[in-house]
């Protein structure tokens, strides 16, 4: 990890954990688990208390359902130990992308790249 990054991560909490983030994860923090992004979930020894430090960006939507229900005391085991059972119809959980560029756009939005598929719309000009 370079200094910048070092440093980054020690005053931003955006950029994952913050320096007291860390120290309190060293000194208390227990690992229960990790999900398929790289997140790392901790619990308290007396499990009380729990949180995730992020593998990148802190967005709360990239924590599972799954995990969620842990962190908010929903569940009592975390997914490692009792995995949900998952139904067929269930799609796979992907975070928010509102405000990417993946965000959805819908058909005659002016998002879409296609302007053939901007047809509700006729510009105003003046005669």
């Amino acid at each position: 990890m370079g200094l910048l990054t070092s440093l980054l991560r020690a005053v931003t909490w955006w950029n994952g954990a913050t320096l007291n983030t860390m120290i309190h994860t060293r000194r208390k923090g227990m690992k229960v688990g990790e999900d398929e992004q790289g997140n790392i979930f901790y619990q308290t020894s007396d499990g009380k208390r729990r949180w995730v430090i992020f593998n990148g960006e802190a967005e709360a939507s990239r924590v599972s359902p799954e995990w969620h229900g842990w962190l908010h005391h929903t569940y009592k085991e975390p997914p490692t130990e009792a995995p949900l059972k998952r139904k067929p119809w269930e799609k796979p959980h992907e975070e928010n992308l509102t405000g990417t560029a993946l965000a959805y756009a819908p058909a005659g939005s002016i998002r879409r790249a296609d302007p053939a598929e901007r047809r509700d719309y006729e510009a105003w000009s003046p005669e």
